[in-house]
């Protein structure tokens, strides 16, 4: 292998594929980015055996050929290379780095002993504009749930109903719902939140739509030179629709920017009790105060002005309410709920495509 690419190409493809790679896995060749040439083109590759992400990059190929390198050795050096034309040229399995001014080699491992990077080969076609799709994955994944004793919860279910197209994550604490578009396509795909943060990650500043293709056990997402390909979850995701609320009791109407702000101060006094704040809606004020205790620091209660409909409170976890307010994007939100044990939702007052709800705590 011979071939000529620039800095700026590179560090960029290497910084797209080299997080994937995973160090701690007990097969070596997993923690390294496998380089092959193919028409003129370079292409880097790394997975972890759920998750593979390859991207392609224009280069000056005067020899065929391909080698595995440690994924992080190469995109820190890399990265600290001038820009400028770098030369790759192997031998064996030593790969040898010249600019004008290094003259380095790293040693690789055998191409032949990666895993073969997954394809699909007879699959569901469809396509998304790169902007939902970036948006509605700012929006839900965080939702997601850590705890891998119930796997289902630690995916991103993207489904359709009627012809919409809905991505959607929950922990079992609180759930957000995003309409991302439509499809003619039957959709139903869970997908781990991690190839989904990887994925927000690729879209970055991408305005091309992004081509999905998907089968029984896996998924694939094009957009523009990268390719992400990862293996689908089993299982039944719950059928949280039914813990919709369609009508409240109690709901209040404010400034996105006034419930955050209150929540941030009361927060900060929420500390010592995990985070809980108690919520209370006065239809006789038309407001939405916060309060917090905390025994040893004191106590807070924040009030902010809203259009209100019943009175009542509840106690919820202030930094899911926080992620909730950070994921809205309107100026105004609404916040309702029906009582002190039952679902409590946000969304945007002048959109329906987006909610979050939160599960009340016990007070």
């Amino acid at each position: 292998m011979k071939l000529q690419v620039t800095q700026e190409n590179l560090n960029r493809a290497l910084g797209t594929v080299a997080k994937v790679a995973n160090t701690r896995n007990p097969l070596p060749v997993l923690a390294n980015v496998l380089m092959k040439t193919s028409n003129n083109r370079l292409s880097l590759s790394a997975t972890n055996l759920d998750i593979a992400i390859t991207q392609y990059i224009g280069a000056k190929v005067s020899e065929e050929g391909s080698i595995t390198v440690p994924a992080r050795l190469m995109q820190d050096f890399i990265n600290s290379l001038p820009s400028g034309i770098i030369e790759l040229k192997l031998e064996e399995t030593r790969l040898h780095i010249t600019t004008d001014q290094y003259n380095s080699v790293i040693n690789g491992i055998l191409a032949d002993d990666f895993p073969v990077m997954p394809t699909i080969s007879d699959g569901t076609k469809w396509a998304l504009s790169s902007s939902l799709l970036k948006k509605g994955l700012q929006q839900v994944v965080f939702a997601a749930s850590n705890d891998e004793s119930r796997p289902v919860l630690t995916g991103v279910l993207i489904y359709t109903v009627g012809g919409k197209l809905f991505m959607a994550s929950t922990d079992s604490y609180r759930l957000a719902e995003k309409e991302i578009g439509r499809s003619k396509a039957d959709v139903n795909l869970l997908i781990p939140a991690s190839a989904m943060q990887d994925l927000l990650r690729i879209l970055g500043e991408n305005d091309d739509d992004v081509q999905v293709t998907h089968d029984e056990q896996q998924v694939r997402f094009q957009v523009g030179d990268v390719e992400l390909v990862a293996r689908l979850l089993e299982g039944k995701y719950p059928d949280y629709r039914k813990l919709i609320p369609q009508k409240f009791t109690v709901s209040a109407t404010l400034k996105r920017s006034d419930f955050l702000n209150v929540t941030k101060v009361s927060s900060l006094f929420a500390r010592e009790s995990a985070g809980s704040v108690t919520i209370e809606i006065d239809d006789s004020k038309q407001q939405l105060s916060i309060r917090s205790i905390a025994s040893q620091l004191g106590e807070n209660t924040a009030t902010a002005v809203a259009k209100v409909s019943g009175s009542g409170s509840v106690t919820l976890n202030s930094r899911y309410l926080l992620d909730a307010l950070q994921a809205i994007s309107g100026d105004d939100v609404v916040f309702g709920f029906n009582g002190k044990l039952e679902p409590t939702l946000l969304k945007d007052a002048a959109s329906a495509d987006y909610i979050h709800i939160v599960m009340p705590l016990k007070s």
